[in-house]
């Protein structure tokens, strides 16, 4: 049983297509071998960058600021990716007006223990 935690990457700001292809560059640097997924906030502006694959899971959720809307979706879209025991979570989140909060919500102990934040960039 793998036990390992996932690590967290935290793409945010800039357009959606700029956080999308700042993953794709992130993926490219990993072991195609390595079971992986993205969770991109906010809607296409173009034809996507991602495609899913055996080892890319891919969820895209509605706009919208994670806290203010309670984080329900996150939540049940994190949870989700974490029952597949990736190696590596991206998270592309629209705004970073809350990212403070967001940030706190990951480290709670339901998460604590499932993923490690290792790290964050603006765009």
């Amino acid at each position: 049983m793998n036990t390992a935690k996932a690590q967290l990457h935290l793409v945010h700001g800039g357009s959606y297509t700029q956080r999308e292809a700042a993953i794709a560059a992130s993926l490219s640097r990993l072991p195609a071998t390595l079971h992986n997924v993205v969770i991109l906030e906010g809607l296409p502006d173009g034809q996507d960058i991602l495609l899913p694959g055996d080892n890319l899971h891919i969820s895209r959720i509605a706009p919208g600021c994670f806290c203010c809307i309670g984080n329900l979706s996150l939540r049940v879209t994190l949870n989700r990716a974490l029952r597949q025991k990736p190696a590596h979570i991206f998270l592309g989140v629209a705004s970073d007006a809350h990212l403070d909060q967001l940030t706190l919500t990951l480290q709670e102990p339901a998460y604590a223990n499932l993923l490690e934040i290792s790290s964050q960039s603006r765009l």
